[in-house]
């Protein structure tokens, strides 16, 4: 498995070479990357990886106590890591924990590599956690299994630093879902749906795809469809608009594209996205969580086997076929899907291999060709 880790170079690699960083990538882009780094996993085995890593971020980060703004940018770096980076070479913890240290580095809430393993411990096996002296609950480990991890975490954080291009900047649709959701006239609990749907939708690939302005218009449509579904969605008071009227407005083109600087067809994809996890959370409610563990750790295991299964799934107040019914509504009247350039593809394709070797030169730039000085 440490072998993963070092990825060896080419005796013909060139001297140097320039990556761009590629803030966002089309969903066919992400659908080609991400069948390359599968491998022999089925789409299925992916989901069910994708999902566990999401819920160990979740509740390692919550556990430690970092803000959401850091735990929703971990689980996005995870994705992207997996875009340049097959799933077989890496156990999800460790690009899990990875994820969280970039993470809080990106939005000063910097902890260090062992305080984030030491709280993955206490995750992984709660039982000695309950039983610890000390008073942070820290579980009391083999000071060589920590520091053997801690390498390997900042090993993991180097390949991730390198996918980003040491871009520390991260933008997020938390503050628009209120903006937005003012601006349409949403009430506070649609408002609040909303925001726990952008949540959720950390857990899929549409933070990769879609600037943060258009997944929180995305899931704002998405709350105000499932508030529809309810006999009490009226607004409550005078001056704030029904989901019903929102929804209306969103699910089809007018003068709020030009506004928000999105289209009808990039919220639909979203809505889509994120409706598909609830259903599948809904069908299968520990479809995401985490093998059991045993209640001590054992050398001869995986670091992914360790994990506990006490990590929360989503919790959906929605029945599992009004999801389906919605999503057959919602198919049955969306719009033609947009055209979008995949001009990333070959440059991707050509600059993977480059990552995480140490011959030649190789300049980061912080933004996508044409829009830095070389």
């Amino acid at each position: 498995m440490d072998s993963a880790y070092a990825h060896q170079g080419s005796s013909s690699q060139l001297a140097s070479h320039i990556k761009y960083h590629l803030p966002y990538f089309t969903p066919t882009e992400v659908e080609h990357l991400s069948d390359r780094q599968r491998s022999k996993l089925s789409v299925a085995q992916e989901e069910k990886i994708r999902q566990q890593a999401c819920g160990f971020i979740e509740a390692v980060g919550a556990k430690i106590g970092f803000p959401r703004k850091t735990i929703a940018t971990a689980q996005n770096l995870y994705h992207r890591f997996h875009l340049f980076f097959a799933r077989k070479d890496f156990s999800y913890p460790d690009v899990s924990l990875a994820s969280l240290y970039v993470s809080s580095k990106m939005h000063d809430t910097l902890k260090k590599p062992r305080e984030i393993l030491m709280v993955s411990y206490a995750v992984h096996f709660p039982e000695l956690a309950a039983k610890s002296k000390s008073i942070a609950g820290e579980v009391d480990m083999d000071p060589a299994t920590v520091e053997h991890d801690r390498s390997r975490l900042l090993a993991v954080e180097r390949l991730l630093l390198e996918t980003v291009c040491f871009n520390f900047t991260s933008r997020l649709p938390f503050p628009y879902v209120i903006k937005a959701g003012r601006s349409l006239g949403a009430t506070k609990k649609l408002t609040k749906l909303a925001w726990r749907l952008t949540i959720d939708s950390f857990r899929t690939q549409v933070n990769l795809e879609f600037p943060p302005h258009v997944v929180a218009l995305g899931c704002l449509y998405l709350a105000a469809l499932l508030s529809s579904l309810e006999q009490d969605s009226s607004p409550g008071r005078p001056g704030y608009k029904s989901s019903a009227e929102i929804a209306s407005i969103l699910g089809k083109s007018g003068k709020w594209e030009e506004k928000f600087q999105t289209q009808v067809q990039d919220l639909e994809e979203i809505a889509h996205s994120v409706i598909d996890l609830l259903i599948s959370t809904s069908q299968n409610p520990q479809a995401n969580t985490s093998p059991t563990t045993p209640s001590s750790p054992s050398p001869h295991l995986g670091r992914s086997q360790l994990v506990q299964s006490h990590i929360a799934p989503l919790l959906i107040p929605y029945k599992a076929d009004q999801l389906i019914r919605l999503k057959i509504i919602m198919r049955e009247s969306e719009h033609p899907p947009r055209e979008r350039d995949n001009i990333a593809l070959a440059q991707v394709e050509s600059e993977a291999s480059l990552l995480g070797r140490n011959e030649g030169t190789v300049r980061f730039q912080f933004g996508p060709p044409g829009t830095v000085d070389v």
